[in-house]
């Protein structure tokens, strides 16, 4: 797959510009995953089948050297990746080209965030700038995680990875969202919360898309009260937090 263009600006909480540099995830979340809906909308796949076969962007490194010269001065974080995967779990060439933009970027004086349910490499601390690395959980449960996020890494070996980084003098976060509903899954947050309380900064949102939520009829009263745990915690371990936009109403 070639493309013309790789870094673009976004408004999403992870940073003020992003690259894709893969179409498709082997995750396959089924939460559903918003990015495979749109994908499929606007005809860049046809099928689950095909979004969960992932395409490596063949002039990703030949793209990053004209655009980093030009955005370097106006990046303040390049999130990787906002609609795919940067360290998809199984994925040895994915992760190895990923690698390869961090440090291209970082050469750059461009700082990154990353999100991952994959494996976090322990050379990610070797990096010379303070990155931003990041892990999604929204369950400890490997059952629900087997049946809504199929492809990605085991949960505990995720955490373990991220911790591992922290223990490094990496700054590190957790996306805990999309976060199920107790009709979908009955669990502890605070187990959650205390499995990841080593992070740097935890961003706790609502599971959209999923019709499965608005049948459970106290889940604005639910997002709520999680959300006001999610504070709580924060404030009580010196942790930085967000709560994404929609995630509390009235």
């Amino acid at each position: 797959m070639i493309r013309k263009s790789l870094i673009y600006k976004t408004e999403v909480e992870y940073g003020d510009y992003t690259l894709n540099h893969i179409q498709g995830c082997s995750h396959g979340c089924k939460y559903p995953c918003y990015a495979y809906m749109m994908a499929k909308r606007f005809g860049k796949v046809k099928s689950y089948e095909e979004w969960i076969h992932p395409q490596i962007v063949e002039n990703t490194m030949q793209l990053l050297a004209k655009e980093l010269p030009r955005f370097k001065d106006k990046i303040s974080l390049l999130h990787l990746c906002f609609t795919t995967d940067p360290f998809m779990y199984g994925h040895e060439d994915i992760c190895q080209l990923s690698m390869q933009v961090l440090q291209r970027a970082n050469a750059h004086s461009v700082r990154c965030s990353v999100l991952t349910k994959g494996i976090l490499p322990i050379e990610l601390a070797e990096l010379p700038l303070q990155n931003e690395y990041g892990i999604t959980v929204v369950s400890l449960d490997d059952d629900f995680i087997r049946r809504y996020e199929p492809g990605a890494a085991p949960i505990h070996d995720r955490i373990d990875a991220l911790k591992a980084l922290s223990e490094k003098g990496c700054k590190t976060w957790v996306s805990v969202e999309p976060y199920p509903t107790p009709n979908i899954i009955k669990q502890s947050l605070s187990n959650i919360l205390d499995a990841v309380s080593f992070a740097d900064r935890i961003i706790f949102g609502r599971l959209n898309y999923n019709k499965v939520v608005s049948e459970y009829k106290q889940h604005k009263e639910f997002y709520n009260q999680c959300a006001e745990q999610v504070i709580q915690f924060c404030k009580d371990n010196q942790i930085d937090y967000h709560i994404k936009t929609g995630t509390i109403t009235e």
